[in-house]
């Protein structure tokens, strides 16, 4: 039997048919663009930041206390997450969008306070505010900020921004800043409660990081690999604690001065009385602890344990929320900090009952990457994560992610 010939036609190939193959793309000349076109996730951004940045500096931001085993717990348990699917569903357009303390916001997402943030990119505050604004999420600025609360709200008075504060033992002290926000036009505060003495930060021991940065033989030699970090430094304005600029002390004894040990449930009641706008209290590690703090008054907590930076062996945020929501999540909205590092991990999180989440570290690795272009692209790259997470699981709208989030 003869088979029959089954030899396929040659060509030589030409250059038309070659050029699709190679890849080739038109180059980006600017070097910041060029970083973060690289980055496809919030962990490549921090690759990049790492690069970026002094070692001290990044581990700031990157670390947390003693044996960091708060934040890997935290992680691990967006790890476990099982999202439960349906399919037939029609999810060629979905929504990630949602109410915020009664103000529209693009997704659920809000930008946690974080001091210093000019140290860990010269743009800081402003840049994070403006690129919230952008995408339609509120932005949080902190007492330990480096821009007072008139400057930012004058820099981006389009953005939703809160401000946070700390109870100091100088309650005169903590009004004026209560004033000055109130001043500034903001209408959120977030105080934030479980810091009443500072976390033991090994990395920040050990790097011997100063606020701000000072120039020894160890920063001398970071700054020859670092050139263009040290260089915004010296030449954009001092980084120094924009709402606290009349304090003449050292940063540990301005920290023992914000930082109140002997603060009480009686001292939230003062503050209600105080403040006659939204009063977010961040920093809940316990159901009896967020049914005290609304019945107390606060219109949302945040169910936090500081990203692991105060108590190790701290409880996990995620596994607690589901029990904080039962509790009070019909009094009060509930929003998750603490390990958040994607879209999927948004959705998680409003899956098991929050109504929103609070980032910090994530938006801190686009600013060191790529200052506010940076804080944009991490946005961004959520955003897409988010969608694609919806329309893989046959959801249209976020709030139809209740009930189909499992723990492992």
């Amino acid at each position: 039997m003869t088979l029959p010939d089954r030899r396929i036609a040659r060509r030589i190939p030409t250059w038309g048919a070659v050029a699709p193959l190679l890849g080739f793309r038109r180059p980006v000349w600017n070097r910041v663009d060029r970083r973060l076109a690289q980055a496809l996730s919030v962990k490549d951004l921090a690759r990049i930041a790492r690069r970026t940045t002094p070692r001290s500096v990044f581990d700031y931001v990157h670390g947390a206390a003693e044996d960091e085993l708060s934040i890997a717990r935290a992680r691990r348990a967006f790890a476990s997450v099982e999202f439960e699917p349906r399919v037939l569903h029609d999810v060629a357009e979905v929504d990630t969008s949602t109410t915020i303390l009664g103000s529209p916001a693009s997704f659920p997402l809000i930008m946690a306070p974080t001091g210093f943030t000019r140290m860990m990119q010269h743009e800081g505050e402003i840049a994070v505010a403006r690129a919230a604004a952008r995408a339609g999420v509120p932005y949080t600025l902190s007492t330990m900020g480096t821009t007072s609360p008139a400057e930012l709200q004058q820099a981006v008075p389009a953005g939703t921004n809160w401000f946070q504060l700390y109870l100091w033992k100088d309650r005169d002290g903590t009004r004026q800043l209560i004033d000055e926000a109130r001043r500034a036009g903001y209408d959120t505060l977030v105080l934030t409660v479980d810091t009443p003495v500072a976390g033991n930060r090994l990395r920040d021991a050990r790097n011997g990081l100063t606020i701000p940065p000072t120039l020894n033989l160890k920063t001398m030699w970071d700054m020859a690999w670092h050139p263009s970090w040290w260089f915004n430094v010296l030449t954009t304005d001092p980084i120094e604690f924009a709402s606290l600029r009349s304090f003449d002390g050292t940063v540990a004894e301005l920290v023992a001065k914000m930082f109140d040990p002997s603060l009480r449930l009686e001292d939230l009641a003062w503050l209600r009385e105080e403040w006659s706008g939204k009063l977010v209290v961040k920093g809940i590690q316990s159901v009896a602890d967020a049914q005290r703090v609304v019945d107390a008054g606060a219109d949302a907590l945040v169910v936090s344990n500081h990203g692991g930076r105060q108590l190790d062996r701290a409880p996990t945020p995620l596994r607690l929320l589901p029990d904080v929501a039962a509790a009070v999540g019909d009094r009060a909205e509930i929003f998750l900090d603490t390990g958040i590092l994607s879209g999927a991990d948004v959705l998680a999180a409003v899956g098991l009952g929050a109504d929103a989440c609070m980032v910090g570290r994530a938006y801190l690795y686009g600013l060191m990457a790529g200052g506010e272009r940076g804080v944009d692209r991490m946005l961004q790259i959520m955003r897409h994560e988010a969608v694609r997470t919806m329309q893989l699981s046959g959801v249209s709208t976020v709030a139809e992610l209740r009930g189909r989030v499992r723990l492992g």
